[in-house]
């Protein structure tokens, strides 16, 4: 089973975040590649048609995640365990602070 969510910086759909049983994986979305403004969600991951893949949580993306008591609120509040990272980061990095934003695909508008 995977669970993915699209990557927004400044608004603007820059890719989609995944999990699988296999590990994780980000790829730019093709038309934020083309759009001569773009810039990388992260120093760590330069712009680039390759998908990047990891067997742990990129850290940029684990790096949004809330820490200390407001991480035990979140927690607490979804019921969801510490150690699911990518839960966490679906949860409560929807209005993260800066550039970036994840919103789980499950919950998209078309």
């Amino acid at each position: 089973m995977s669970k993915t969510a699209q990557i927004f910086y400044q608004e603007k759909l820059a890719g989609l975040l995944t999990e699988s049983d296999s590990g994780y994986e980000f790829a730019y979305d093709r038309e934020y590649l083309a759009d001569a403004a773009a810039r990388p969600v992260s120093l760590t991951l330069p712009l680039r048609t390759a998908p990047y893949r990891s067997n742990t949580l990129f850290a940029f993306f684990d790096g949004l995640i809330p820490e200390g008591w407001l991480l035990d609120i979140a927690k607490d509040h979804w019921k969801v365990n510490r150690n699911d990272r990518f839960e966490l980061l679906l949860l409560t990095c929807r209005d993260a602070i800066g550039a970036v934003s994840v919103i789980p695909v499950e919950e998209n508008v078309v």
